[in-house]
């Protein structure tokens, strides 16, 4: 824990490539009414909007849905049971997305909605086809606005709150910046709520269970309440590589006042998502299978290449798509690890071939790499 100077902690997120910002229900829809707070949100996409013109790629992970659509469809105050949160997430998605696409349309951009579960993230091929989708909309200029696909999930495999969505999003598309805006204006000593004496953390250098401990149990949405799952959602972007805020969104122009050094509490990260990426294929992925190279696929793997079908001479194994693999050279030495895109028997069918006959041989047209570049990590390279 630190006392860092919050304007220079704010340089992760005027510095960040791509930054994912998660919004709380409490901020997007009034508490009273139901209704969307435009006023709020017309700040929000003028923020977002300065970021794209300095070239930031951002991605929205917003909350809201249930809110709305429980008003649309007049359902009776109170606790929802799981299928009138489906069916009011059902209704509401569509006023939340046409919210964003109406605020953010006069500054030119566009908006996709993009709903996830758990299960998206969790298992392999999912994970790649949402990450593959993201990164692709991104690539296009436009804005995802991402939500917990509360239609379809179950109670045992939602993620219950958009903080940890909002971290596992970010783990997809390699962000360098999560910002958890909501009504929690960032980590104290204690709960200000109880202890009039608690102290505000405005940096966190390390999240050690020391920290995690202050966050005590989820009371409320006030002080510590809603505490627990922010710093779950910090540990799992920090082992991605990204800087993660906990700030209250309360305000107008809400990352305006972040960049300008308002208050709240930075987790600074040790490591770039590239890095955090590398380190993972490297050491945490059990590989299913080899691919064997030959001498000029190993030349242009190691001047920073992705590997193409051409250059592979034989597949071992039995692997899927997104499953991690062995890179041999000529003399099976392995050069490194790497995620293929390809399964074991389609990576057999267009080995040795050009990328322009993967069409051809296979039915469909798939990546142009059978492992790109940065999905790959070399050793002692």
């Amino acid at each position: 824990m630190g006392t860092g100077d919050q304007s220079e902690s704010a340089r992760g997120l005027i510095n960040a490539r791509r930054v994912v910002i998660k919004i709380g229900s409490s901020l997007l829809v009034h508490a009273d009414n139901g209704r969307i707070n435009r006023q709020w949100l017309g700040t929000l996409c003028e923020d977002i909007s300065r970021m794209r013109a300095r070239g930031q790629q951002v991605v929205l992970v917003s909350s809201g849905a249930i809110a709305l659509g429980r008003r649309m469809l007049r359902m009776a105050p109170g606790a929802l049971r799981l299928e009138e949160s489906q069916a009011a997430a059902a209704a509401g998605q569509v006023l939340l997305a046409h919210a964003y696409l109406e605020t953010l349309a006069p500054s030119g951009l566009q908006v996709a909605q993009v709903l996830l579960t758990l299960s998206d993230t969790e298992q392999r091929r999912r994970y790649l086809n949402a990450r593959n989708t993201l990164k692709t909309l991104l690539d296009l200029g436009a804005i995802p606005v991402v939500n917990e696909n509360d239609t379809v999930a179950t109670e045992e495999i939602r993620y219950g709150d958009n903080d940890r969505l909002a971290a596992r999003v970010a783990q997809l598309v390699s962000a360098d910046c999560l910002v958890l805006l909501s009504d929690i204006d960032g980590l104290y000593s204690a709960d200000p709520g109880l202890d009039p004496q608690a102290r505000f953390i405005p940096l966190v250098e390390e999240l050690t269970p020391e920290v995690e401990a202050l966050a005590g149990e989820s009371r409320s949405d006030v002080g510590s309440g809603g505490m627990v799952t922010k710093l779950i959602a910090a540990r799992i972007a920090l082992g991605a590589g990204c800087h993660v805020a906990i700030a209250s969104g309360r305000q107008e122009y809400p990352l305006s006042s972040l960049e300008s050094g308002g208050r709240c509490t930075w987790f600074i990260r040790h490591a770039s998502p590239a890095a955090a990426r590398k380190q993972w294929i490297a050491g945490s992925l059990q590989p299913h299978g080899s691919l064997q190279l030959d001498a000029g696929a190993r030349t242009a793997l190691l001047s920073g290449n992705s590997l193409l079908p051409a250059g592979v001479t034989a597949v071992q194994g039995d692997f899927e798509r997104g499953d991690a693999v062995q890179l041999l050279g000529p003399d099976a030495r392995v050069l490194g690890h790497g995620l293929s895109a390809y399964s074991s028997a389609e990576a057999r069918g267009i080995m040795g071939v050009r990328s322009s006959r993967i069409e051809q041989i296979l039915g469909y047209r798939g990546r142009d790499e059978l492992v790109h570049r940065d999905d790959l990590v070399l050793f002692g390279a």
